[in-house]
């Protein structure tokens, strides 16, 4: 019996995507290529494999079945046909995208871009934002790094927590709140931004507000920090950071700061990236020096919440 092993391949990407279009994406073929591949697929197992639901396909209960499994064959192949040798830095060129919150970019992109400059000069980076609504990119491939408040929830999804940042109320210098201790009914009685890449006018702060029975007043929601802050620098508003991501957004602005004054959790941070880059030696090269300029953030906003 001979059988074609990139049928294996094919068939993990539609069982990941779930569509002929987006299998067809990941592995940069046509959708008639792939519906030809789904075809083949369906022959050799006998098996329908993907079936229609409405506007959606369906996998059928043999394919989630033997999901899990064509998912490890197709890694174990991979590891086995991937020659083990470590990457050359000073020949080496590839595009990295990294997406993370502009606050961080700002923080630490200046340091990574000369690391990586400085040991491979033919890399380059392409730093993105957060989008307005939440994605797979790193599953599909379209993102490289990802650093984010939020744990990766995918199971493929490896993660690193690098540190921890805690939340600061920002203010102008000469706002009437910033010449006092801010005290909870204070805070509550200010005008506020919120900072929503969704726009929203809520966020956990709202939570514990009203579990001291207190409300605030937010006039506006802001899609990034930087945005935020620059609103707070032109009116008497208040808005919450994470206070070692956005210091050096902080001091350009003339900003102050203050603790903000109900007990909130810490911000975590973590670095994300898809499973299918464990064995990468670029990106493995990649992701020590992101992890190195993260942590040195992050350690410092570590030591900031244990005095705090």
């Amino acid at each position: 019996m001979q059988l074609d092993l990139n049928l294996l391949t094919a068939l993990d990407a539609l069982l990941e995507e779930g569509s002929v279009t987006g299998a067809a994406d990941r592995l940069h073929l046509s959708a008639p290529a792939m519906s030809r591949t789904l075809g083949r697929i369906r022959r050799a197992t006998g098996d329908q494999i993907l079936v229609r639901t409405g506007r959606t396909m369906t996998p059928t209960p043999h394919a989630t079945a033997i999901r899990e499994q064509v998912h490890a064959l197709v890694h174990q192949a991979q590891a086995v046909l991937s020659p083990e040798r470590e990457v050359d830095l000073g020949s080496l060129d590839r595009v990295f995208t990294l997406r993370w919150h502009d606050s961080i970019t700002t923080a630490v992109g200046a340091e990574l871009l000369a690391l990586v400059r400085a040991q491979a000069p033919g890399v380059r980076l392409r730093f993105l934002v957060e989008p307005s609504f939440d994605t797979d990119d790193l599953r599909r491939g379209h993102v490289d790094l990802e650093a984010s408040a939020g744990e990766p929830q995918l199971p493929e999804i490896s993660r690193e927590l690098v540190g921890l940042d805690r939340l600061v109320v920002v203010l102008r210098a000469d706002h009437p709140l910033a010449d006092r201790p801010l005290t909870a009914q204070g805070y509550a009685e200010a005008e506020h931004i919120t900072v929503s890449r969704r726009g929203r006018l809520r966020d956990p702060v709202d939570d514990v507000l009203e579990r001291h029975g207190l409300r605030r007043t937010v006039v506006a929601a802001a899609p990034t920090a930087l945005a935020a802050m620059q609103l707070v620098r032109r009116g008497d508003f208040l808005t919450v950071v994470a206070e070692r991501a956005c210091g050096g957004l902080l001091a350009d602005l003339g900003l102050t700061t203050s603790p903000i004054p109900v007990e909130m959790p810490a911000v975590p941070l973590y670095l994300a990236w898809h499973q299918r880059y464990d064995g990468d030696h670029a990106h493995a090269w990649l992701r020590a020096l992101t992890s190195t300029v993260l942590r040195a953030l992050g350690d410092a906003g570590t030591r900031a919440v244990a005095r705090g």
